[in-house]
């Protein structure tokens, strides 16, 4: 079957926690609790009733094989120029290398476009050399450097 790629609903977020959980990373920052954290719920919930942000899921036959969450970014810069945010992306390490990633990514460029975004942008961790890698061949470029304060909650 080819994978489908459609909007995430809340049954989809075990699936998704799940995938974002399977990396290095992920691993150490992400609660697989089940039931999952209230937190996972109350987030998922925000990103739903926003019309700026979607969470987005490559499904195949045997369940979720990818995720990204969209955001749509009005902005001044670039004489006002909405750009689209993508984050917290993921594809199974079982379906790696079979383009499923780049179908994500189409499908998000396509989304961004109807949205009016002149511009796609995508940030990932130094500790995610083949994730950099992969955004490169799909032809973003390295044009800023990115820092990030984390608060204390």
């Amino acid at each position: 079957m080819d994978p489908q790629i459609r909007i995430a609903t809340a049954i989809d977020l075990p699936a998704i926690i799940a995938l974002l959980a399977d990396d290095v990373l992920g691993e150490t920052r992400e609660d697989l609790a089940d039931p999952l954290p209230e937190s996972y719920v109350k987030a998922f919930a925000a990103i739903e009733a926003d019309p700026n942000n979607q969470v987005i899921v490559l499904e195949d036959a045997e369940g979720i094989a990818g995720t990204l969450q969209v955001t749509i970014i009005p902005n001044l810069t670039f004489k006002g120029l909405t750009r689209c945010q993508i984050e917290g992306v993921r594809v199974a390490s079982r379906v790696r290398g079979h383009g499923w990633g780049r179908k994500l990514f189409e499908w998000a460029a396509d989304y961004a476009r109807e949205k009016g975004c002149g511009m796609i942008q995508v940030t990932t961790n130094r500790a995610r050399p083949d994730a950099y890698a992969f955004y490169e061949a799909l032809g973003f470029e390295a044009s800023h450097a990115g820092l990030k304060l984390y608060l204390d909650q």
